[in-house]
């Protein structure tokens, strides 16, 4: 993995809160019967929410390369069940996003904070729920030495990158809450739903990532 061609990209800040790929997502939705009533978490107003990280592990195969995910425990209170990143909110004696991803994926999967090289950032995403999440992107190198913390994490597994990058593998699905029409990014792998928050952010590094191929 080209770290230092990484850390530039990501530096760059072309991902889909920064740059003309929203065009790619408004086109998919202009094919769809009912468009959606809300606006992507990528370009939702910000003001008032409550600050949060997540960490977005790359884990390092040498010829290959996967992203580490969680499963949320199904008896939690929020997004029980639900495929994520290691985080959460921001806490007071946090000095920045990256501290908070640290401490959380610590505290989530027993990650040792100096075996994470962070790489730089994804673009921030507002939550229906109401959090400003910033993604942290970090590089680990096996073998990983986790200990889930069994009341929030279920289990933890890898997605290989190459099926993020695939397009084949990215949906953009609809369903009413609340009686508004929702838009939201799906990546089926396996029995696995990906979908919501952690799936936006996928679809974001595909496109920090993919430039990178195409350049």
């Amino acid at each position: 993995m080209d770290r230092d061609g990484l850390r530039a990209r990501l530096a760059a800040g072309r991902g889909l809160g920064k740059r003309s790929d929203l065009e790619a997502a408004q086109a998919i939705l202009a094919e769809l019967d009912e468009p959606p009533m809300v606006l992507s978490g990528f370009n939702r107003d910000a003001t008032g929410k409550r600050p949060a990280a997540v960490l977005v592990p790359l884990v390092d195969h040498g010829s290959e390369v996967s992203i580490l995910l969680t499963q949320r425990t199904d008896h939690l209170k929020n997004h029980a069940g639900q495929i994520s990143f290691p985080g959460g909110r921001v806490e007071a004696g946090d000095k920045d996003p990256e501290h908070t991803a640290l401490r959380e994926a610590t505290e989530e999967i027993g990650l040792d904070p100096a075996s994470v090289d962070i790489v730089g950032r994804l673009d921030d995403y507002v939550t229906v729920t109401g959090f400003l999440v910033t993604p942290v992107v970090g590089v680990l190198t096996p073998p990983l030495d986790l200990t889930l913390d069994p009341f929030e994490v279920a289990n933890a597994f890898e997605v290989p990158l190459d099926f993020v990058m695939d397009p084949a593998n990215h949906r953009l699905e609809t369903r009413l809450h609340d009686g508004m029409r929702r838009a939201y990014y799906a990546m089926p792998h396996g029995d696995r739903y990906i979908w919501g928050a952690t799936a936006a952010m996928l679809m974001n590094l595909h496109a920090v990532l993919r430039e990178s191929v195409e350049t």
